[in-house]
């Protein structure tokens, strides 16, 4: 697990909002045990999708996942909670940071497993960028850092 230049911390807070909550079943395995990364990027991206669609007040689609780090394993039967927070506003799109905590066996304290920044493209109809609404912006806006 390389640093990205970023800090990567494990216990604390998480950043942003829980936008997700699910629990991590054997089906979701590798052959040693441990949940699978796709898994958990599926996870991830559908928690950043509801918090994008609400933001930009209407459709979205991912179009960029970066600095994505496995910090720890996740385990069958940890309760794994995503939170997003917004991090950039443009004409177009929005980025969301996306940190995975989960909670060993449902308890104890929480455990960042997981961070990335996913990229989303406010579309029209017909699936072209559209400038998100000022009415998203604003909303955007006020609930960034």
């Amino acid at each position: 697990m390389g640093n990205t230049g970023r800090t990567l911390r494990v216990s604390g807070v998480p950043r942003g909002e829980l936008a997700s909550r699910t629990l991590a079943m054997p089906a979701d395995t590798n052959p040693t045990g441990d949940i699978f990364g796709g898994w958990i990027m599926a996870l991830m991206d559908g928690a950043a999708l509801m918090t994008a669609t609400s933001r930009a007040a209407g459709r979205v689609v991912t179009v960029a996942v970066s600095n994505i780090a496995f910090l720890q394993p996740v385990k069958v039967g940890d309760a794994v909670c995503c939170y997003t927070d917004v991090v950039r506003i443009g004409r177009t799109s929005l980025t969301l940071s996306v940190e995975v905590w989960v909670l060993r066996q449902g308890q104890g304290e929480r455990v960042k497993v997981t961070d990335a920044e996913f990229t989303f493209v406010a579309v029209n109809d017909a699936g072209r960028p559209r400038p998100l609404t000022q009415s998203g912006n604003q909303h955007v806006a006020a609930n960034s850092r």
